[in-house]
């Protein structure tokens, strides 16, 4: 089922959200200070093309420096790619068929705003032995 979801999602918005981070993540890596946020944006990137099956989780390891980035993040690229995914989401939810697609756009919010300091990982992974 995550399979055809994913090649749904494919189509109607996942290919588009995640050239969004990409161009972010590219415009961010000008600068030798914005690679780390460039590189974040990349990793979303993959998150925002194949969602279903996978979350993203905290990082136990993540501290202050990782809280102090995502407020520059919020401000460079979070905040725009965030509001792409709450326009697109209303937009999916308008079906019914849409909906399980739209709920993935309301998912990919937090780690739009935030990504500094989580990992991204498979849904088996996240109850697993860690």
């Amino acid at each position: 089922m995550k399979t055809l979801l994913n090649l749904i999602w494919l189509v109607l918005s996942g290919f588009w959200m995640a050239c969004a981070y990409v161009v972010a993540g590219l415009i961010l890596c000008v600068t030798i200070i914005g690679i780390p946020f460039g590189i974040a944006a990349f990793r979303i990137a993959g998150f925002a093309l194949w969602p279903f099956g996978r979350t993203a989780v905290p990082r136990r390891d993540a501290g202050a420096p990782s809280c102090v980035g995502n407020v520059l993040w919020l401000v460079l690229a979070g905040w725009w790619l965030a509001l792409g995914h709450v326009i697109t989401g209303l937009l999916l939810c308008v079906t019914i068929i849409g909906i399980p697609l739209g709920l993935a756009n309301f998912k990919l919010i937090p780690i739009s705003l935030a990504p500094l300091g989580h990992e991204i990982v498979s849904t088996g992974e996240r109850f697993g032995s860690r």
